[in-house]
């Protein structure tokens, strides 16, 4: 059975995604971020930078969500492209991994937890919108990223698009007129039952509720002094 180790947020998400798609069992392991459990010796065995997903399948260990759908879909041979349309599949997968990603979790992070700083707000958010205009844009050309076909690239996009719009990040009440192809693209994907079962496979989960000191230590221990 395929081990997922898994935390509520978008990256984990995409890659159950994935396993819905191919409908590849798989068992869901808490790892609660919040709580601190991706520092400990255990987990940084798993995945050295302390991040989750990570997969464990019989003596294969992968980490990073652009690693694992790469794997798996190359694997089953399925939502990786063909011969004419991975090389755009690559190039989405990586404009995700190396854009929309980051930018979307830095977003949310100066929107929601330190907002201090309006330079930083402004920059992660007009960045994140300007990620959502390149998709759009591209949208109005092509059903799916790389062309015809449904692939992991639009797995790991809808990843971080859903939970920016259901968090509110840039969908305003004109999100879906800024944004009509996206939109579109969005809910096609979240009308596939296989997004429904990704988007609560955690739910039976029990994790830490409460965000408070301590959980920020656990989530940004950068930014905090090593203890004597």
């Amino acid at each position: 059975m395929l081990k997922l180790f898994y935390h509520n947020t978008p990256n984990p998400t995409k890659v159950a995604l994935l396993l819905e798609e191919l409908a590849h069992p798989y068992e869901v392991v808490a790892t609660d971020i919040w709580d601190g459990a991706q520092h400990t010796p255990e987990f940084r065995r798993i995945n050295p930078n302390g991040k989750v997903p990570a997969i464990i399948e019989g003596d294969v260990v992968i980490f990073d969500s652009t690693a694992i759908l790469l794997w798996l879909a190359d694997r089953a041979e399925q939502f990786n492209g063909d011969d004419r349309s991975r090389p755009q599949m690559l190039s989405w997968l990586m404009f995700v991994a190396s854009g929309l990603g980051p930018f979307c979790g830095q977003a949310f992070h100066f929107l929601n937890i330190h907002t201090d700083s309006a330079y930083a707000t402004n920059r992660y958010a007009r960045e994140l919108e300007r990620h959502f205009s390149v998709l759009d844009k591209h949208l109005t050309l092509t059903p799916w990223l790389a062309g015809s076909d449904y692939t992991i690239a639009d797995m790991a996009a809808w990843g971080w698009v859903d939970f920016a719009v259901r968090n509110g990040l840039v969908y305003g009440e004109d999100g879906g007129h800024r944004w009509p192809a996206l939109t579109r693209w969005c809910a096609t994907i979240n009308a596939r039952p296989a997004a429904d079962r990704a988007r609560h496979a955690g739910d039976h989960l029990s994790v830490k509720q409460a965000f408070d000191e301590d959980t920020m230590r656990a989530l940004f221990p950068q930014n905090y002094a090593e203890a004597l």
